[in-house]
Formats: structure tokens, C-alpha cells, sequence
């Protein structure tokens, strides 16, 4: 099973995103989005990691608090319902459904950890999103992918 840290980041918010997948210290996963959101950047970090584990599965690190209640919680009653939720549309249905939808099918590890407390690798995960959104690879040899 693999370990992977996530994080997403947006600066302005909304603005230019990126997003990264850390294991073992190192960038696996790094991406990118001209127009974005912290949110958003925090799920596609995720979709990521479980793609980058496949069927090893995997234990994800992730200081969003949001997609992991979205996961574990809220997504089973909104697909139950069609995708609809009574106070009005989901934000980013299609990320919501293709991140659920990997979710159910690799079942990964979600684990919450608090974020900027200096946590070694979630504040590396950061930093490592903070290079994609710039475009910066800071020759790690990892491809920044472009979503959205």
C-alpha cells in the first residue's frame, strides 16, 4: 500500500491552481489549473493519488477536511438522490463524481491531518503545489498535468 500526502493550493483564490501527490518525500503527481480553486485543487490532489496507486491502494494524507466529508459522508446521499442536494447544485459535480467514483472503486485510506503545523510532509505537499501552480518542476522529473 502506498503513502501519499496531498495538497492543493490557489493563489488569488479563485485563481491559477496546482496540486501535488507526495511519496516517500518525493513529488509523484504534480498539476496544474489556469482558472481555479483551493477546493478544487485539493480534489483533483486526490484523484491523483488514487489514480497513481491504482489497485495497490493507498493511504492518503490530506488536510482537507471538506473532500474527505465529501467522500465519506455526503456523496453517498447526493448520488443516492441523483446528484442533487436540497440547498442547491453541487460545486464541481464532475470532479465530485470522478473522485467518488475512484473512490468506491480503490476504497483508499483517508486520514486528516492538520494543516501548516509543520507536519513534514504535508507542508512539502504544499510547497510542491504551490511550485505547480507557478509551472515549476524544480527538476524533479515529474510532468505537471494540465486539468480543467
Amino acid at each position: 500500500m502506498k503513502i501519499l500526502w496531498t495538497d492543493g493550493s490557489a493563489s488569488p483564490n479563485p485563481g491559477p491552481g496546482g496540486y501535488a501527490v507526495i511519496e516517500n518525500g518525493k513529488p509523484v503527481c504534480l498539476g496544474r489549473e489556469k482558472d481555479s480553486t483551493n477546493i478544487r485543487m485539493e480534489g483533483f490532489a486526490m484523484v491523483a493519488a488514487i489514480e497513481y496507486a491504482g489497485e495497490e491502494g493507498c493511504e492518503i494524507h490530506s488536510d482537507s477536511e471538506f473532500w474527505i466529508n465529501v467522500l465519506t459522508k455526503w456523496a453517498p446521499g447526493w448520488e443516492a438522490k441523483g446528484w442533487k442536494k436540497a440547498s442547491g447544485p453541487i460545486q464541481n459535480l464532475e470532479l465530485v463524481q470522478k473522485l467518488y467514483s475512484l473512490y468506491k472503486q480503490y476504497s483508499p485510506e483517508l486520514i486528516w491531518v492538520r494543516g501548516h503545523v509543520g507536519t513534514e510532509y504535508n507542508e512539502l505537499a504544499d510547497q510542491w503545489a504551490n511550485n505547480a501552480r507557478q509551472g515549476k518542476t524544480n527538476d524533479s522529473g515529474v510532468e505537471i498535468a494540465l486539468v480543467g
